[in-house]
Formats: C-alpha cells, structure tokens, sequence
C-alpha cells in the first residue's frame, strides 16, 4: 500500500463543527425545557450551561429531540425530588457568584490555580 495514501474504511463521514446529530428538538420541548429551566433558576440556556452541562451549542438554544428528551427528564426527576439536575442556588442578580462558596474552599481553589490570597 501506498504510504501516503489513507485507506477510506478508516474515515468517518465528515461533519461540520457543531452541526447536530439528529432531528432539531420540536418547538414544545423547547418550551418546556425553557420553563423548566426558569423554574429551576436560571435565566436562560446560557445561563444554564455549566451547572446542566450544556454544550456551548445548546447554551445558544440549539437541540436535538434526543438531547432535549435527555434534559427534561433530568428536570422533571430533579423537580420531584430525585436530585436528578444540578441545580442552581438562588441568588439576587447582583449578587456575586462566589458568595455561597465556603472560604476556605474557595482559597484553596485560588491557590490550586495559581493565585495569591491574603485576608485583607
């Protein structure tokens, strides 16, 4: 065989960058994700991402219907109380973030990271 030629059984079929790998979530999952959503805390699909562990394409709205069936169960389990989402602590808008992290966890995550803390 020739070295710089690749055999074509060994490829996969191309597929763009964040393209979706199936049928687009329906306009009622949609819905209902993002009331659901809402009613867990969050403001929106962005705001949502790292504690429901969504892809930076679905932080902009877009799912498949097996991806949106996926997070609405997590929603509903975690709604009757099987802790099935990860949810998000209530807090005021304005509020920082870093507010409910214990301070000890905290300065140890700061200081894994590289940074330097002082009590002021």
């Amino acid at each position: 065989m020739d070295p710089g030629r690749v055999a074509a059984s060994c490829q996969t079929a191309p597929m763009p960058f964040g393209q979706q790998s199936g049928p687009p979530a329906s306009a009622s999952q949609m819905k209902e994700l993002s009331t659901l959503l809402g009613e867990a805390g969050h403001t929106d699909f962005r705001d949502a991402r790292g504690p429901m562990g969504f892809t930076q394409r679905q932080a902009g709205g877009k799912f498949t219907r097996d991806e949106a069936d996926a997070f609405l169960d997590r929603l509903r389990n975690a709604e009757q109380g099987e802790g099935g989402a990860a949810e998000a602590p209530q807090r005021a808008p304005d509020e920082p973030a870093v507010h409910h992290i214990r301070t000890d966890l905290l300065v140890a995550e700061l200081r894994r990271r590289g940074w330097t803390v002082a009590k002021p």
